[in-house]
Order: structure tokens, then C-alpha cells, then sequence
């Protein structure tokens, strides 16, 4: 049986130490929390201090930043990049390739498509079918 973590040098020239989710053997950074029942696919990184909640998902490419905040039920698509701090709600959905900058906040329920942006410290609000609400 091969080692269940990997170490990994970061921009700063420190050692981060990644273990692969039991759900979906993506790699989660030592204080990073993980609900048991998310799954982080292969190919995904979880930065130190974010934590993902209960039934979230976390695709294959997607690099959830420190101190994100992944709600229960969310989907983060493949190649999607949480920034730090951004708090994605319950149920939200993130597509592939979308960038959601340091400190954004995805309300609930909302859909944001794929190859979008979110800006730093922006609030979203979507409807159902992802079109932008006021916020």
C-alpha cells in the first residue's frame, strides 16, 4: 500500500503536507477540514485552513484557496479556483474555469456559470437558471 500523503513546496519555499481525501483521493493540506461525506476528486487541492461542509464536491482541477469556505451540497466544477477567504453557500454551483476571487461570497442556490469571474470581495446572488440578482 502506497503512503497516503505527499509533500509539496510552496510559493514561499515551505513544505506543505497533503493527505488524500478518503472520498475521492484529491489532496488536502494539513488544517484544512473535510467533511467525510464531500468528495474531492484526484487532481484537486485543498488549501491549509479551508474547510468543505457535508455532501459538497469538489472536481478533479479545482484548488479550494486557504480559509475558503465550501457550504454543504456546493459543487465546484473541474479547473475552478476558490480564492481565499470566499465563502461558497449551501448548494451553489461553480463551473469549470471559474475564478472566484480573495473574500467573495456565493449566496445559497445560486449558479455561476463556467469561464467566469467573480470578483475580489463581490457578492453573488443568482437565480436558478444562473442569471445574476441584485446584490
Amino acid at each position: 500500500m502506497g503512503k497516503n500523503y505527499i509533500d509539496i513546496e510552496n510559493d514561499h519555499g515551505e513544505q506543505l503536507r497533503y493527505r488524500k481525501h478518503v472520498n475521492g483521493r484529491g489532496l488536502i493540506a494539513t488544517g484544512a477540514k473535510v467533511h467525510p461525506d464531500a468528495r474531492v476528486e484526484a487532481g484537486a487541492y485543498v488549501e491549509p485552513g479551508a474547510r468543505i461542509s457535508a455532501g459538497a464536491r469538489v472536481a478533479s482541477g479545482a484548488w479550494i484557496d486557504s480559509n475558503a469556505l465550501i457550504g454543504p451540497k456546493a459543487t465546484i466544477e473541474a479547473g475552478a479556483h476558490i480564492g481565499p477567504g470566499a465563502m461558497i453557500g449551501a448548494s451553489a454551483h461553480i463551473g469549470v474555469r471559474t475564478n472566484v476571487g480573495e473574500g467573495a461570497r456565493v449566496a445559497p442556490g445560486s449558479r455561476v456559470g463556467d469561464d467566469e469571474t467573480i470578483r475580489d470581495g463581490m457578492a453573488v446572488t443568482t437565480d436558478r437558471k444562473g442569471f445574476l440578482l441584485a446584490a
